[in-house]
């Protein structure tokens, strides 16, 4: 097979955020399959596509170099992110191609379903915080999530927000039980010493973990912060590859890997990682991105065997991307299910979305270097 098309269409239902696109992406081939994949920008993604044109689409890990490094400098958050939707549409061409899901060029299902946490828990009734955390456990959630509390619009001063946090987690817990889980992300918002404070505040009321205690910039201050707390800790949903979050990983700073696809650059270099978590006995919590993500991740943890526990947001239960993907993750109460339809699982209408953009002529702006044994080498 060669690389003949890639074709990219706006998402109706995307984020503001580059880094959490919907955007879908399709990699057609002369053999008559086409892979579809999710996220990206219009123009990161339309300059990466250039370089598949031509390709053999089998040989994934190599087209992941290409797009990584064929440019010289190492991608960033951002390019990774772009790199990722292309690298799920080779991953579900290529099981599309042996008939066969993702799952089981993965390894094969070490579980039967994915326990999932709920952020944004629909609240039409307009119910207490502890009524809408208990309908979320009946609704068949591990844990229900929530976040540093919001100021509105009056000026974020920490230590308000902190005693205020502190109050609503005490309800988040009274609504959950003594069987429910809960789990809080702080959100970067708090400075140093405010997070501690409030890791330390909420330790009592037993969360599951809790997410991004300060900024992303600079992984070494989670080993000033490590110790000074006991709650455990998720991180990842601000960072990319392997190579921008491995330290904190293999230091044992963190209990949970937040990481998400398509942000990490994929399936290819989700699976890296996940060996990584393994290595080093941290699970995985990943970030809610989009739909086709969503589902690329249950292929990915479906064959992890360590903790998994993944993020459902109350708006993708309300499925409003079933308009232009009929077919995409398998939610019922709570859990997502790995399923036997091939690829990722996904089926597209491209009538329903614009598209942006296509390619067709291949692009390698400068050259590259091999070794002897034909794997790359940088410019």
């Amino acid at each position: 097979m060669k690389i003949t098309r890639i074709r990219y269409y706006e998402s109706p239902i995307t984020r503001p955020m580059v880094n959490q696109s919907f955007h879908v992406v399709t990699i057609e081939t002369d053999a008559g399959i086409t892979g579809i994949g999710e996220g990206g920008s219009p123009d990161l993604v339309k300059q990466l596509a250039a370089q598949l044109i031509g390709q053999d689409p089998t040989k994934i890990d190599h087209l992941w170099q290409l797009m990584f490094r064929g440019l010289f400098y190492p991608a960033g958050r951002e390019k990774t992110h772009s790199i990722g939707a292309l690298d799920l549409a080779l991953w579900d061409l290529r099981g599309k191609a042996l008939g066969v899901p993702v799952h089981q060029l993965l390894g094969g299902l070490s579980r039967d379903y994915i326990e999932c946490y709920c952020t944004g828990f629909p609240n039409p009734k307009k119910l207490s915080t502890a009524e809408t955390a208990r309908a979320c456990i009946e609704a068949g959630f591990r844990a229900f999530r929530t976040s540093v509390s919001d100021p509105g619009s009056r000026p974020f001063q920490n230590r308000e927000m902190v005693l205020a946090t502190h109050q609503h987690c005490k309800e988040v817990r009274e609504g959950v039980g003594k069987a429910g889980d809960w789990a809080i992300d702080f959100h970067t918002r708090l400075d140093f010493p405010d997070a501690v404070k409030l890791a330390n505040l909420i330790e009592p009321l037993e969360p599951y973990f809790v997410e991004d205690l300060i900024r992303s910039e600079n992984n070494n201050v989670y080993r000033q912060l490590r110790p000074m707390v006991k709650v455990p800790i998720a991180v990842g949903e601000q960072h990319s590859h392997r190579w921008d979050i491995n330290e904190l990983i293999e230091g044992r700073l963190i209990d949970y890997n937040r990481v998400s696809i398509p942000n990490c650059g994929g399936i290819t270099e989700y699976t890296k990682l996940a060996a990584i978590c393994e290595t080093h006995y941290v699970g995985q919590t990943p970030h809610f991105t989009g739909p086709i993500g969503e589902a690329a991740l249950v292929h990915c943890n479906s064959t992890f065997s360590g903790p998994v526990l993944m993020e459902m947001t109350g708006a993708s239960i309300d499925s409003p991307h079933r308009s232009y993907l009929p077919e995409c993750y398998d939610y019922k109460a709570g859990k997502l299910y790995a399923n036997s339809r091939v690829g990722l699982g996904v089926s597209f209408d491209a009538t329903k979305i614009p598209m942006f953009w296509e390619v067709t002529k291949h692009d390698q702006p400068i050259p590259l270097y091999r070794r002897p044994d034909g794997s790359l080498t940088n410019w």
